[in-house]
């Protein structure tokens, strides 16, 4: 997959490093601001219980 991918960015080797710390930023993003909020109810990481 990441071979492919890297075959269809456009330019050389700099614009092509450029073009996916872009997309890396933007995969970040996404999961920081839309995913990680949809599924913060579903996984109650607050609720620890530790049993001594």
């Amino acid at each position: 997959m990441y071979a492919w991918l890297w075959r269809k960015l456009p330019g050389n080797l700099g614009i092509k490093l450029l073009l996916t710390a872009v997309l890396v930023a933007v995969a970040v993003a996404v999961l920081w601001y839309a995913v990680f909020p949809l599924l913060e109810p579903a996984v109650p990481l607050d609720e620890v219980t530790v049993k001594t």
